[in-house]
C-alpha cells in the first residue's frame, strides 16, 4: 500500500493508527523547530509587559529621554526578531503540512481504491477531504495555540511570583475558559460528526446519481433525486448550524470573560498598588502578562472548531487505513504461463450476508479457453472477480502456475492478466492511454492490441487517431466503442490470462467476429481465456463449458459434450411467427 514501509504497530495499537503516527514522526524535525521558535516567541511576548513596567517606573521618575530611547529601541528590535520567527515558524508548519499531504495521500489513495472495489458502498472522496483537513489544521492557527499552551502555567507562575491575588485571579479566569472549551467539545463534537457523515452520505448520493444521468433525464426522475438529495443535504445543514449556534454562545461567553478578567486584573494591580505592595509599573504589567497567559487558551477555544475537524478526519483515515491491510513484499515469480487451478471457492459480494459461491472448482491448462453459462445471480462475474482478485474469498484458493493470488503482488500480476468488466469503464485520457492502461505508451503493442481486438481502424477514423481525448469515463466513444477499446486494453501486451464479462453484449456481427478472432489467438499462443456470454457464436470456439446454477458448478466438461446434452434446436423466423 505504500512505498515506505511504516513501523509495525505497537501492542494495542491499530494499524491506521501506526501509519498515522509514523507519517508525523517522520515530520518531528520540522515540527520540532517550529516549538522551538514558538518558544522564542513567546519569551518576546515579554517584551511589552517590561517595557511598560519600564516606563512607569524608571522614565516617568527619572524624566530621562535617553532612557526612554534606547528601551523603545530594543522594544522594536524585539518586536522585530518576533514577527520574522512569526514568519519563519508559520514557513515551516505550511511546508510540514504539505510533507504530510504528500506522505499521506498515496497511502489514502490505495486504502481508498482498495477499500472501494472490496467494499459496496466504500468510501470515495471524503477521505481526500480528511487529508486536506489535516493539512490546514497543520498550516493553521489552531496549532499555534497549542503549541502556546505550555507557556500559560510559566506566565501564571510569574503572577504568582508578583502576588498571589494576581495569579488567583488569572488562574481562576484560566479554570473557567478551561471549563468552557470542555463544553464547546462536548457539545460540538457529535454534531459535528453527524453533520459531517449526513454530509458525505449527501455527496456520495448526488455522485452516483450523476453517474445514472441519461436515465434520471430520460425517465423524469430528476425533482426526485433532488428531493431525496435535499433532505439529506438540509439535515447536514441543520446539524452544522447546531454546532455553530453552541459554539457561538460558548466563544462570546469566553470573549466576555477574557475581558472581564483583564479588567479585574487591572483593578486588583491598582488596589496594590495603592497599598504600596506592588509598583504602577507593575500593575501594568500583571495586567498584560495575565491577557497574555490566557491568550492560548483562548486560541485555542476560537480554533476549536478546526481542532474538532482534524479530530475527526484522524478517525475517519485511522479507521479507512484499519480496513485495508499493508501488502508485504513479495519475492519475484517466474513470468506466469496461464495455468490456473480454482479449488472450492466459497465467496460473496461485499457486504452480502449468504455465500454467492459454494465450493466452485476446476482447472484451466495454458492454452485452453472456458466459457462460462448460467441464469442471473448464479455467481458468474463474483466468480472472475475473486479469479482477479478483485474480490477476496471467504475459503478456497485460486491459483496461477501453482502459485496463490496471495503470493503475487498486484503490481507484477497486473501486466500478465487481461480483464474485461461487465461494465466497461475507461478513464479520461487518450485512446492509446486507455488501452496502455495508463502506462508509458508502447505504440507497437498499442496498435497491436487493437488490431486483435478489431477496433484499428475505428480508431484511425477518430479526430485524433490513438491521440483522441475520449473524456471522463470514455463518454466521447459509444458504448461498443467502450466494450472495443476495452477489450484492447485487455489483450494489451502478453497477458496470460485473459478474463472477459459478456464481451459481446454491445458488438456487432463484425465486432463479434474480431473477438472471435482475439480469442482465436490467445488459444494459438498457448494464453488461458475466461468468457461469460450468452451467444452460441462465442462458444463455438472454447474448450470447456462450465454451467453455474445457484453458485455451484452444475455442468463442467468438453464444449461438444455440453452442446450435446444442453443445447436446443432453434426455430426459425417463420415458424416462430
Amino acid at each position: 500500500m505504500n512505498t515506505s514501509a511504516p513501523r509495525r504497530p505497537t501492542r494495542g495499537e491499530s494499524p491506521g493508527a501506526s501509519v498515522l503516527r509514523d507519517t508525523f514522526r517522520r515530520c518531528r524535525p520540522a515540527l520540532l523547530f517550529a516549538v522551538l521558535f514558538s518558544s522564542a516567541i513567546n519569551l518576546l511576548m515579554l517584551v511589552p509587559p517590561l517595557y511598560m513596567m519600564q516606563i512607569y517606573d524608571r522614565v516617568l521618575n527619572s524624566r530621562s529621554e535617553a532612557t526612554l530611547v534606547a528601551l523603545t529601541v530594543l522594544t522594536l528590535g524585539a518586536f522585530v526578531a518576533m514577527g520574522l520567527l512569526e514568519v519563519i515558524r508559520s514557513r515551516i508548519l505550511v511546508r510540514v503540512s504539505a510533507r504530510l499531504d504528500t506522505l499521506l495521500s498515496p497511502l489514502i489513495f490505495d486504502a481508498v481504491f482498495r477499500n472501494h472495489v472490496r467494499t459496496i458502498g466504500g468510501a470515495r472522496t471524503q477521505p481526500f477531504n480528511d487529508v486536506a483537513t489535516m493539512r490546514q489544521f497543520v498550516a493553521g492557527r489552531g496549532l499555534f495555540a497549542f503549541f502556546d499552551i505550555p507557556w500559560t502555567p510559566i506566565l501564571l507562575l510569574i503572577l504568582f511570583l508578583l502576588h498571589p491575588l494576581l495569579g488567583l485571579l488569572s488562574l481562576g479566569g484560566g479554570m473557567i475558559l478551561v471549563i468552557l472549551a470542555f463544553a464547546t467539545e462536548r457539545t460540538t463534537r457529535t454534531r459535528l460528526a453527524v453533520a459531517t457523515r449526513n454530509s458525505v452520505a449527501a455527496a456520495n448520493f448526488a455522485e452516483t446519481s450523476l453517474r445514472n444521468g441519461d436515465a434520471m433525464t430520460a425517465m423524469g426522475m430528476l425533482e426526485a433525486i433532488k428531493t431525496r438529495w435535499m433532505r439529506r443535504h438540509n439535515e447536514s445543514l441543520r446539524l452544522q448550524s447546531g454546532a455553530s449556534d453552541w459554539a457561538g454562545i460558548l466563544t462570546n461567553a469566553t470573549k466576555v470573560v477574557r475581558i472581564a478578567l483583564q479588567s479585574l486584573m487591572l483593578g486588583a494591580g491598582a488596589l496594590l498598588a495603592i497599598e504600596g505592595k506592588i509598583s504602577p509599573g507593575l500593575m501594568i504589567a500583571a495586567s498584560i502578562i495575565g491577557a497574555k497567559s490566557l491568550a492560548p487558551v483562548d486560541a485555542l477555544i476560537g480554533n476549536w472548531d478546526q481542532v474538532v475537524a482534524a479530530q475527526l478526519a484522524w478517525r475517519r483515515l485511522r479507521a479507512l487505513l484499519d480496513t485495508v491491510a499493508d501488502e508485504p513484499d513479495r519475492m519475484a515469480l517466474p513470468t506466469p504461463k496461464g495455468q490456473l487451478s480454482v479449488s472450492a471457492i466459497v465467496a460473496a459480494p461485499p457486504g452480502a450476508a449468504a455465500a454467492v459461491l459454494r465450493g466452485v472448482s476446476f482447472d484451466l491448462q495454458s492454452g485452453e479457453a472456458l466459457g462460462i453459462l448460467g441464469p442471473s445471480g448464479s455467481g458468474k462475474s463474483t466468480l472472475l472477480r475473486v479469479i482477479t482478485g478483485v474480490w477476496p474469498a471467504a475459503s478456497g484458493t485460486v491459483r496461477i502456475d501453482g502459485a496463490e493470488l496471495s503470493q503475487r503482488s498486484r503490481d507484477a500480476l497486473g501486466p500478465h492478466m487481461g480483464y474485461l468488466p461487465q461494465d466497461v469503464d475507461l478513464f479520461d485520457g487518450t485512446v492509446a492511454e486507455n488501452i496502455a492502461r495508463l502506462g508509458p505508451v508502447d505504440p507497437e503493442a498499442v496498435v497491436d492490441a487493437a488490431q486483435r481486438a478489431g477496433v484499428h481502424d475505428l480508431i484511425l477514423s477518430l479526430p485524433q487517431g490513438y491521440d483522441t481525448p475520449i473524456g471522463e469515463s470514455g463518454n466521447r466513444l459509444s458504448g461498443g466503442q467502450r466494450q472495443r477499446v476495452g477489450i484492447a486494453r485487455a489483450l494489451y501486451g502478453t497477458p496470460a490470462l485473459c478474463i472477459f464479462d459478456e464481451p459481446n453484449s454491445n458488438l456487432d456481427e463484425a465486432g463479434e467476429g474480431h473477438l472471435i478472432q482475439a480469442l482465436l489467438h490467445l488459444r494459438e499462443t498457448k494464453r488461458t481465456a475466461i468468457i461469460i456470454a450468452h451467444k452460441p457464436s462465442i462458444l463455438n470456439h472454447v474448450d470447456k463449458i462450465m454451467i453455474l446454477q445457484a453458485g455451484q458448478v452444475a455442468f463442467l466438461g468438453p464444449r461438444a459434450e455440453a452442446f450435446a446434452r444442453f443445447a436446443r434446436p432453434v426455430a426459425s423466423p417463420v415458424a416462430r411467427q
